[in-house]
Formats: structure tokens, C-alpha cells, sequence
């Protein structure tokens, strides 16, 4: 009969033997992998799929806290809105209302503080024009997209 410790020698070097062949394993196809051409296209054009989809042209449009010149554009239709506005120029003013609410980071409160600013029949005006601006913001997004896509 063997001894235990016959018996915990046969099953230390077994798993010895284990780890040694699933290390081996590993390697083996660690090789293979970083080998493979298929591979490499594949993680490359992942990759480049995600910096574009990171890169795309509504990344940073819409976070305003990162992007000054956004900011910037945002303050300056408010004040060209109003500035029109009290000149009684209604159609300016609602389009410089309109390119700030579309640049805005959220629009939906920002509609919530025209309507209680803004008189009734300017703000129907507004929102009469926001699909117009909607459609000609997505038609611009498209173009651009068109043009990164004819460099490529």
C-alpha cells in the first residue's frame, strides 16, 4: 500500500505537470495570436472604428463644459437673441434663440426658461423654427461626415 506521502508527491508533480502544460498552452496560442494577420487587421480596424465613433461629430458637441468656443457660441446667440428681440426684430431674434438652443447642453431646460420668458407669440415662433433647425443641423452633420469619409 502506498504512503501519503508517495500519494501527495504523485498529485504535487501532477499539478506540477498541469500548470506546466497549461503555461505551454497559454504561450502556444499567445504566438499564434499576436502571428495571425487576420488578427491584427481585425483589432486595427477596431480600433479604428472607436476613435471615430470617438471622434464623430456629436463627441464633443454636446457637452458644453468641455469646449469653450461652444460656450462661447452659446452666450453669444443668448445675448444676440435678446438684443434683437428688444429691437423688436422677432424673426432675428428667434434665429439666434434657436442656434443657441441647439447648441445648448440641455435643451430641454432651456426651453423651460424661454417659455416663461419669452412672450406667447415669440415663443410659438421658436418652436415653429426648431425642427428647421434640427433638420439643417443633421443635414450639416451628413455633409461632414460625407467629407471625413472622402479623405479616407
Amino acid at each position: 500500500m502506498p504512503s501519503v506521502r508517495t500519494v501527495l508527491g504523485l498529485l504535487a508533480a501532477l499539478a506540477a505537470c498541469g500548470a506546466v502544460a497549461f503555461l505551454g498552452y497559454c504561450v502556444y496560442f499567445d504566438r499564434k495570436r499576436r502571428g495571425d494577420p487576420a488578427i491584427r487587421r481585425r483589432l486595427r480596424d477596431k480600433r479604428r472604428a472607436q476613435q471615430r465613433k470617438a471622434e464623430g461629430p456629436g463627441a464633443q458637441l454636446w457637452d458644453p463644459a468641455k469646449n469653450e468656443k461652444l460656450q462661447e457660441l452659446f452666450l453669444q446667440e443668448i445675448r444676440m437673441g435678446q438684443l434683437w428681440l428688444s429691437r423688436g426684430e422677432c424673426q432675428l431674434g428667434v434665429e439666434h434663440l434657436s442656434t443657441a438652443l441647439l447648441v445648448c447642453g440641455q435643451p430641454q431646460e432651456l426651453l423651460k426658461v424661454f417659455k416663461h420668458t419669452l412672450p406667447p407669440q415669440v415663443f410659438e415662433m421658436l418652436l415653429h423654427k426648431i425642427p428647421l433647425i434640427c433638420q439643417q443641423f443633421e443635414a450639416d452633420m451628413n455633409e461632414q461626415e460625407y467629407l471625413e469619409d472622402d479623405r479616407d
